[in-house]
Parts: C-alpha cells; structure tokens; sequence
C-alpha cells in the first residue's frame, strides 16, 4: 500500500493498493480487485471486503467503474445503483462514497479540489489519456464549480517507459495529435519506440495549469511481485492478469 504526500490532506483518505494481501491465488495472487478479471467471483468481492476495511466503509461504498480506456467521467451523487459505473473517470462531494479505479499497468490517478472539496479518480491508459478523459475531468471538475488550479494530484504506479515498447503506428497516432509528442518517445531500432505514459499524462494537467502533482514512481511492468500487468502477462502467455485498486474517499467532517 502507498500513499502520496501529495494527498496527505485531513479532508480525505487515499491509498494506492499494491497486489498484495489479498486471497486470490495462481496468477491472480493475492489483492485482485478486478471483478471483470476470470478470478472466482467470491474471492474478488473477498479482497474488495479488505479493502472497504481498511477504509472503515462497508464494500457497497466503494464504487467501481466498467473501464473501456474511453474519455468518459461521471459525477457521482450516491444515487447510482449498478454495480459498475460505465465510466474512465468519476467525480464526487459526497463523503458516503470511496471512488475507485482498476489498473494493470495504465495510470491510476487520484484528485482533490481544495476549494468545493471535490474528490476523483481517473484510468488513464494511452487510449483514454489521448482522446481526452483528463481533459474532460479537469472540464467536470469546473461545471461542477471547482478550480483547476486548487487540484491535488497523484499519478500511482503505472508501466514506466523503459517497459513500454510501441510500434511506428502507436507513435504516429500521437504525433497526429501534436508533434509535441514526439519527446515522449525514445527510438529504438526496427521502427519501435519507448512510450512515456507517465510523463503525457503530466504534460496533459500541466496544459491546464496544473502543477501539485504526486508521482509514485513504481514500473507496474518490472513489479512482478508488488504489481499486475497486462502487459507482462500476455508476454508469458497467461491467459487474464489481475487488477490493482486505488481508492480515494473524504471525511465525513465534511459537507
């Protein structure tokens, strides 16, 4: 379990859970959070229960999302019933509700705005953080009248760019977006690239004048023991790969 500075605030609670203590075995061994994972139903929701505990909430507090690496965030009031919320990326000032986000090598992100006390969690694979959910959570964030420049933030443990080998076509992808991107990208030989997912996604608050950003810098790839990956597990030939969770919550000592 790691926990930023950054987020070290007496109006919320935070966690970057690790793969560890949990009670899933084989590959899925042991926090699998990820009830869209193969891992039997019974010990996901298991590891969700130790998760809620450390948290002091009941498990139907936390709130899950059906990530599909799109640029969609939903405002969260309390009143959604389905188990998963249909989203990459939510945001709450209900202090009931622990938001929560499912990683195996994408950016699990957390926020908190400091003035309408706003909490958040982003997934930011290379899909969503190029088609705009950053971009359209920091826009949330402001209809929901929060100030961009009063955000804290940490990016957790994610693939570093050392472990993260893309072909020519990934990076044209990127550089049709902007030729700024191409310093995110280091040049191999036979047309490969090293892709820097963390260092886009800074680049991406940074546009909108965010700075207070956290890093756990931890290479989720190279991690075997502490961290899933997708990545990883389809270089050994596993047929599914576990998920880690990150959860952010508020107090209730506010409104």
């Amino acid at each position: 379990m790691f926990y930023s500075d950054n987020l070290k605030n007496n109006n919320i609670k935070h966690c970057f859970f690790s793969r560890k203590n949990g009670a899933s075995r084989g590959i899925y061994e042991s926090l699998n959070c990820g009830i869209g994972s193969k891992d039997k139903k019974e010990i996901v929701q298991k590891n969700l229960e130790f998760v809620a505990k450390t948290f002091n909430i009941e498990k139907k507090q936390l709130m899950l999302m059906n990530q599909t690496h799109s640029s969609k965030v939903q405002i969260i009031d309390g009143k959604n019933n389905s188990e998963r919320i249909d989203a990459d990326a939510m945001l709450t000032n209900n202090y009931e509700l622990a938001l929560c986000v499912l990683t195996a090598d994408c950016a699990p992100i957390l926020v908190y705005e400091n003035d309408k006390k706003i909490i958040g969690c982003i997934h930011a694979g290379w899909k969503g953080a190029v088609s705009g959910v950053i971009d359209n959570t920091l826009n949330k964030i402001v209809e929901m009248g929060g100030n961009t420049k009063k955000l804290d933030v940490c990016i957790g443990p994610c693939i570093a760019q050392e472990s993260y080998e893309v072909k020519k076509d990934f990076y044209s992808k990127f550089n049709e977006e902007s030729v700024e991107n191409d310093s995110f990208f280091l040049k191999k030989e036979n047309d490969s690239f090293n892709f820097d997912l963390r260092g886009f996604v800074i680049k991406k608050f940074n546009s909108y004048g965010v700075h207070k950003i956290g890093n756990i810098n931890i290479d989720s790839f190279a991690n075997k023991k502490e961290y899933f990956s997708h990545r990883r597990a389809k270089k050994l030939g596993e047929n599914d790969y576990g998920r880690c969770i990150s959860v952010i919550k508020k107090t209730n000592l506010q409104n």
